[in-house]
């Protein structure tokens, strides 16, 4: 089931944003299969990014685990890795070998820095990768540091979201090409891009290049989180002037100071007023005043609060898998829609052999190598 029916994916397991990317292609409904080291650790059902796929164990040190992949990636429409630049080209199934045996493959490499470039071989996390790119030093409150997204804008948004994009993009054209292609992801570059409305907003003068002093960065007042009487936190976002006047209305705020929403040299004082406004009720009763209304409300929940709020779960924005809540596949389909995913699966290196179309004397062989 899914948009992506009939595609198959060879993943090396990785950590991080490959087999996120993985999970992606497995959501839409790709035949996604997992190369995992022998005797590695096992998979367990909390580990969401590793669902929806089959698995595999090779001791890729031996020439017939080698040989045993490039069979495997003559039948597959793209290859997923996450190593340092120039691992696989030592095990033997770098981008040329590949194509050799499959000219039409898509071979998706992640990395931090990318393939190229100075850093290319160096260790990174996240982190590094998101503070090279300016979207660290642009995230946080006024005077103080920068703050970090999660791995979000680095790993899953930079990284993982741009793998899959590049090669959906690659297997089409391959279509008609007949040809693959390498495509580097490199979390700087995906990081960067995901900055681009903010490095035109600072070639264009009205971003300041400092935190928490601009429209979207808490810097406004009616862009920001507010703690409430009960110690949670609401999220506000009334940008345009009529959103912005239902805020004032609902809240009650007639303090004519408040008229003045782009002066920036109020916006300290008005953001002491709003939050004093904003602390005088609980979380609960602002949700009675302001959900669902054009304020640009929202309550500010908890992992353990989302997936049971009343609009998640009109949506089914998260499901159940194997006693694991977690969020179900986006985006939605009215057509191909994605069935529920399954949870990880550790290695079942025989019965995927088959189903990859290995005979039973090929299987033998491998197991007999010692190669699964």
């Amino acid at each position: 089931m899914g948009p992506l029916k009939g595609i198959k994916i060879v993943e090396f397991a990785g950590l991080g944003p490959g087999p996120f990317a993985a999970m992606l292609f497995a959501d839409m409904g790709a035949q996604v299969l997992r190369i995992d080291r022998k005797g590695g650790r096992l998979p367990n059902k909390a580990e969401v990014y590793l669902r929806g796929r089959q698995a595999l164990a090779l001791d890729l040190k031996k020439p017939e685990a080698v040989e045993a992949a490039l069979k495997l990636i003559e039948k597959a429409d793209g290859l997923i890795e996450g190593f340092r630049p120039g691992v696989m080209e030592r095990l033997g199934l770098g981008p040329e070998t590949c194509f050799a045996r499959n000219p039409k493959l898509v071979y998706g490499r992640i990395t931090g820095w990318g393939q190229t470039g100075p850093l290319a071989h160096a260790a990174g996390h996240d982190i590094n990768y998101i503070a090279l790119s300016g979207a660290l030093h642009a995230i946080g409150s006024a005077g103080g540091k920068p703050v970090p997204p999660l791995n979000l804008a680095g790993d899953f948004g930079g990284g993982a979201l741009y793998l899959a994009f590049g090669m959906v993009c690659g297997i089409l054209e391959a279509r008609t090409s007949g040809k693959g292609q390498v495509i580097d992801a490199a979390m700087t570059d995906g990081a960067a891009s995901l900055m681009g409305v903010f490095y035109g907003m600072l070639a264009s003068g009205i971003w300041q290049d400092a935190r928490g002093v601009n429209l979207l960065d808490s810097g406004a007042p009616f862009y920001d989180t507010y703690e409430t009487r009960d110690g949670k936190y609401v999220a506000i976002g009334a940008i345009e002037p009529q959103f912005y006047r239902e805020l004032l209305q609902k809240t009650g705020i007639a303090d004519p100071e408040f008229d003045l929403q782009m002066d920036r040299s109020r916006w300290p004082t008005l953001k002491e007023k709003l939050a004093a406004v904003i602390r005088a009720k609980t979380r609960d009763e602002w949700d009675a005043i302001l959900l669902g209304t054009d304020t640009c409300y929202a309550p500010v929940l908890s992992l353990s609060e989302a997936p049971a709020h009343s609009h998640n779960a009109a949506r089914n924005t998260f499901v159940e898998v194997d006693g694991i809540v977690q969020p179900a596949p986006a985006p939605r389909f009215s057509r191909t829609a994605p069935g529920t995913p399954t949870a990880p699966h550790p290695p079942d290196s025989e019965r995927v052999l088959s189903d990859w179309s290995f005979s039973a004397e090929e299987i033998r062989a491998l197991r007999d190598a010692g190669a699964i």
